[in-house]
């Protein structure tokens, strides 16, 4: 009797999609987060060479990309 009761769950858990769907949902926001962190890293170089060239131009008005 309890035999038929795993071999009834087993072909449960195999039927459901409910985990198929959350681990693909798992690793779609997995990918989304990782474009995001590169993105971020990039506009912060981006950023902080426009600060420094900022910083250049207000110590010395004369330089040549001011």
């Amino acid at each position: 009797m309890k035999h038929l009761k795993v071999f009834r769950l087993i072909h449960l858990l195999r039927k459901s999609e409910r985990g198929a769907a959350a681990a693909e949902y798992a690793l779609i926001l997995a990918i989304i987060g990782s474009v995001i962190a590169i993105a971020a890293l990039g506009l912060g170089t981006a950023i902080g060479g426009a600060m420094d060239d900022a910083v250049k131009c207000v110590g010395d008005p004369t330089a040549n990309n001011c």
